[in-house]
């Protein structure tokens, strides 16, 4: 298998666009900005397979060998992002189609039914005729098999998705009547007799089954797996050397990332933070997300050199903020930041999202100028590459809970990655850096594991957890979580019933809030404002360290601790502003004596964000600096500067700046 040995710089490269004049002059400035890997081929179907009987590859030929005498890696695609014009023509019904019964047409991208047996076997067929012809070429590095499955089709409602569905169904469950008990089929006389009786959650009176609406969130994930397996397979009937990937997009509801990493070599993610967010938490927690798939480094597939073309107002980056942002992604496990794109389009939907050589002259570009000296920059990180992220605690994080969270008919509206957000606020502003895990990962291995609004989780992750906890792990949960089983069934016996044991509480009664609505909790000495939920927690064995101060909840326990076995679990009943969050995170933190990994390389607290990876001989603390100040750090060893190329015992980051030390296991600090 190829390996990587040097930070990936580059872009999604769409020469298919451009004349043979321009794709020379951008061989010469790319080697300018530092490239050294592009992706290609991604919309290139109808290009070299521009009717059904005729392949002709001359121009990508052309193209991989010129990129390759240029010293220029290639992530090559297999070009079935979107499906040609006349595949469409001739059959029309492997289009998907809305819950309103509308088939779409041709004229966008990724337009395809994801069970569709048409395109299934037209981009199997194209995988094979693109593996079978650049298989062995040295230039490439990667393959990168369709494009951001779901982003834009991640329901259809077609008859042949109503077919599979229910054969989907027939193989999880075997027997109509497992299926009647899994989705509590006795209410509103749902019951079923046969398979062929179920329909798609599509158009309802009212509520539907919410058991239902997840198997339907499950199918669809599932079945755009199946796509991206059968591509894979097709080329790796040929290519046996070379690794496989497709861009994720991080937070991305629809496509359950755990699964699909199983199925990758390398995993990779979009980044498009706004930059009129000052600090996009979101896309730093995307970083670690991607990561964690694979507990290995990951790449950035695409983000914008400045602005996009998609939002209502696309604001662009400030200078240095590229770089910054960057750098986030670096340090918290990246070997590599692609751009979209290399050469902004002249034409077409896309034509206004920036890209690294301009509209204009790029000499005179400032994106450009700051895309040339950060990428030649990158290229003194080649200590960074294969270096593995360092995590102080764990958070459990679910595609499928997700999807049951955020269902109808609950007490509340909760959006799930709005509270991932502000606990990972919190931490951040700690410097406790995390990797994420899925609920059937071992745990054992951290002093420390946070399951923020788990409201769905199986009978054997709460086992898991009560024999983590008392085996003396630390153990933190809030509101809304432990509810229900896998197909949303409430577990009986007083709320939270999954974790009520291990947290030594039971939860009476719900108190959502309107938007409008907050109340106040007094912990250790302070006043915290409430928001979205509050509830009637009485105690088993828990201690309460935080009360309600409200009216209706006079005295009622808020925030508590349980000692279980040799370890804690503690419990949060309400929503916390994140400066508020991370009060309570430092006294759970002090209380266990909980250690961070940086700990070990720098003196006291900072305002800097701190990380660490860790190579064979090696580690690299990375320290960026996101506030408007300058801060001194002091080391607490010698360390060697990567970026300043100079032996540093303290040091200063200035504003909206990076610094890389690298510490040796031996007495050669470089």
């Amino acid at each position: 298998m190829k390996k990587q040995t040097q930070m990936y710089y580059g872009a999604d490269y769409n020469p298919e666009q451009w004349s043979k004049e321009v794709i020379l002059e951008d061989m010469v400035l790319m080697k300018e900005a530092g490239v050294n890997y592009v992706s290609i081929n991604i919309f290139g179907w109808v290009s070299i397979q521009p009717n059904e009987t005729t392949f002709d590859f001359d121009f990508l030929d052309w193209l991989i060998d010129l990129l390759y005498k240029n010293d220029i890696m290639i992530d090559l695609a297999n070009g079935t992002a979107s499906p040609p014009a006349w595949l469409v023509h001739k059959y029309p019904d492997m289009m998907p189609m809305t819950v309103h019964g509308n088939r779409l047409v041709h004229g966008s991208r990724q337009h395809y039914c994801p069970t569709s047996d048409v395109y299934r076997q037209y981009a199997a067929a194209l995988s094979s005729e693109v593996a079978k012809r650049y298989h062995d070429h040295p230039g490439i590095v990667m393959w990168h098999i369709n494009n951001e499955y779901t982003c834009h089709i991640h329901e259809c409602y077609c008859d042949r998705c109503r077919s599979r569905f229910q054969q989907w169904l027939k193989e999880k469950y075997q027997t109509i009547a497992t299926l009647n008990s899994a989705w509590s089929t006795t209410f509103w006389s749902q019951s079923y007799g046969d398979w062929h009786e179920i329909y798609l959650p599509e158009e309802m009176p009212t509520f539907k089954n919410p058991a239902q609406q997840l198997d339907y969130a499950r199918f669809i994930s599932a079945m755009n797996l199946e796509i991206y397996q059968i591509e894979k397979a097709a080329i790796a009937a040929y290519s046996k050397e070379i690794p496989f990937m497709t861009n994720l997009m991080g937070l991305h509801k629809y496509v359950d990332g755990f699964k699909w990493a199983t199925e990758m070599d390398v995993v990779s993610w979009n980044s498009y933070p706004n930059p009129f967010n000052e600090m996009p938490y979101p896309q730093f927690l995307a970083n670690d997300l991607t990561r964690s798939l694979k507990k290995k480094p990951f790449l950035i597939m695409e983000q914008a050199p400045s602005a996009v073309n998609w939002r209502a107002v696309n604001g662009a980056k400030k200078a240095g903020q590229m770089r910054l942002w960057s750098y986030e992604a670096i340090a918290h496990g990246s070997d590599g930041i692609m751009f979209f794109q290399w050469r902004q389009s002249k034409g077409g939907a896309e034509k206004f999202h920036s890209a690294v050589v301009p509209h204009g002259e790029p000499k005179e570009s400032r994106v450009f100028k700051e895309s040339c000296q950060f990428g030649n920059e990158l290229k003194k990180l080649q200590a960074v590459v294969g270096t593995t992220f360092i995590a102080d605690a764990a958070i459990v994080f679910d595609w499928e809970n997700w999807w049951a969270l955020e269902l109808d008919a609950k007490p509340r509206k909760l959006k799930y990655i709005h509270q991932l957000s502000r606990l990972y606020e919190a931490l951040s502003g700690l410097n406790l850096t995390v990797d994420f895990v899925h609920p059937d990962e071992d745990i054992s291995g951290y002093s420390f594991v946070i399951a923020p609004n788990l409201y769905s989780a199986s009978s054997s992750f709460g086992k898991k957890i009560e024999e983590y906890v008392t085996r003396g792990g630390i153990f933190l949960t809030n509101f809304f979580s432990g509810i229900v089983n896998e197909h949303d069934q409430v577990y009986l016996g007083g709320y939270p019933g999954l974790f009520k044991d291990v947290l030594g509480l039971t939860v009476e009664e719900f108190y959502p809030l309107k938007d409008s609505m907050h109340g106040q909790i007094s912990f250790d000495g302070q006043t915290f404002t409430t928001h979205l939920w509050e509830e009637v927690i009485h105690l088993d064995h828990a201690t309460a360290l935080a009360h309600f101060n409200n009216d209706h909840l006079p005295g009622v326990p808020a925030i508590t601790s349980n000692q279980y076995g040799d370890g804690y679990a503690y419990y949060i009943g309400t929503e916390l502003a994140p400066a508020d969050l991370a009060i309570v995170l430092t006294k759970i933190i002090q209380d266990n004596d909980l250690h961070k990994a940086t700990e070990e390389f720098i003196e006291g607290t900072t305002p800097v964000s701190v990380t660490c990876r860790k190579g064979k001989d090696y580690s690299l603390l990375f320290l960026l600096n996101h506030t408007d100040s300058t801060h001194q750090i002091v080391l607490k060893k010698k360390g060697y500067s990567i970026l300043d190329e100079t032996n540093v015992t303290e040091l200063e980051v200035d504003a909206k700046n990076v610094q890389i030390i690298k510490f040796s296991h031996t007495s050669d600090h470089k």
